[in-house]
Parts: structure tokens; C-alpha cells; sequence
């Protein structure tokens, strides 16, 4: 088996599942892929490689575009998730779902959080570490006692007329965003510890077989 890493996966942060695949056996081939992370060597793919090695061309991430139909986009936690639905990363991560859905790739969103997350559900009840921090800065802000509560120190700001930032989006919200996106890209969302990934990824592409 020889699976097919995107180039734009960061060398050196993703060890552990690397290291899985050379334990198996698998070799992992570094290229630029058009949507996903990985995604499994087939006869497409291969012909690929080869053809642009024969012109002594480079590969490009549209080469590959018609060549597989699962590819693994994995995310190292929900703080990148939420980034990726709500965040700068939006408009990236969203063309991307929608470049899988008009070439008929299936894309699977890895999240590798921890072995607590295993569902959108327990999503829901995740505590989005940016509210924490933006309920420090809107005490901070109203001159507030970290003690006070985050509402009072609101009320405080509203009366008074002063602009705050709005509150991060709960877990619950982040888990209906996902939702969202399944029904309208497709996309599908599964879980797992850092230490399973690999295990997971192989498991997800041999379904193209």
C-alpha cells in the first residue's frame, strides 16, 4: 500500500501517524493534492506520477483532480475545526468542500482532538476554550473583578455604551455548523486520538478499493 500525502502537511508535526505507516509497511509519498491530506495510490494516480516523470514535469494539485474519490483532510483539534468553519480559514476550508463535491470526492474530516470527542454530539458539550478568554477580556475591559460575572460586567458595557467583541460560538454552535456542512458539501466527520489516526486513515481509504 503507498498512500498519497498532501505537500502542504507540515514536515516534522505529523510523526506519529507517519510513524505508524512505516511500522505497517505503508509508504507515504509526498504530493500536492487538490482536496484532502491523503488519499490512497491507485492505477489513476500512478499514471499520474508517471506521465509527468516521463516529461520531467512537475506535479500539480489540479494532475490529480478525477483520480481518487475518498481523501482524509485531518485536523490536530476542534480549536482547528473551529478556525476552519468560523475563522480566517473559512473561505479556504469551504472552497475546498465544495471543489470535493464537484469532483465527486467523498472528503473526511479527521479530527484528532482526543478520545473524549468521538462524535458531533459530544461536540456539543465541548467547552470552547476562546470563550474563557473572551470573558477575561470583556472584565478586563469593563474594569471589572475576574469574580464578577461575565454578564454583569456586559450589562456594564452596554449601559455605558461600549463596543466589546462577540462572544465565541459555543460547542453546541460548532456542532451545528458541522452539521450544515454535511448537508450542504457533503463533507463527513469522524474522531479520534492522535495515536489511531494512521489506523483510521487506512481503514477510511481502503473503502476506494
Amino acid at each position: 500500500m503507498i498512500i498519497l500525502e498532501d505537500k502542504g502537511q507540515t514536515l516534522g508535526k505529523h510523526i506519529v501517524k507517519n510513524d505508524w505507516f512505516k511500522g505497517q509497511g505503508i509508504e507515504v509519498m509526498r504530493v500536492p493534492l487538490p482536496v484532502g491530506d491523503y488519499v490512497l495510490m491507485n492505477e489513476r494516480t500512478q499514471d499520474v506520477i508517471n506521465r509527468k516523470s516521463k516529461r520531467n514535469t512537475d506535479l500539480k494539485k489540479m494532475d490529480f483532480l478525477g483520480t481518487y474519490t475518498i481523501s482524509v483532510d485531518t485536523k490536530k483539534d476542534l480549536a482547528e475545526i473551529y478556525n476552519n468553519l468560523v475563522g480566517k480559514s473559512h473561505a479556504r476550508f469551504r472552497d475546498e468542500c465544495i471543489l470535493a463535491q464537484n469532483n465527486g470526492i467523498q472528503l473526511i474530516i479527521l479530527c484528532e482532538h482526543s478520545n473524549h470527542i468521538k462524535t458531533i454530539d459530544d461536540v456539543r458539550s465541548w467547552g470552547n476554550p476562546r470563550i474563557k478568554a473572551w470573558e477575561k477580556e470583556i472584565k478586563k475591559l469593563a474594569g471589572f473583578d475576574p469574580k464578577y460575572e461575565v454578564g454583569s460586567a456586559i450589562n456594564y458595557l452596554k449601559q455605558n455604551k461600549i463596543k466589546f467583541k462577540k462572544s465565541p460560538m459555543t460547542g453546541n454552535q460548532i456542532a451545528d455548523i458541522m452539521e450544515t456542512m454535511t448537508e450542504k458539501y457533503g463533507v463527513k466527520w469522524l474522531f479520534c486520538d492522535k495515536a489511531h489516526t494512521g489506523k483510521m486513515i487506512v481503514e477510511i481509504l481502503s473503502r476506494e478499493v
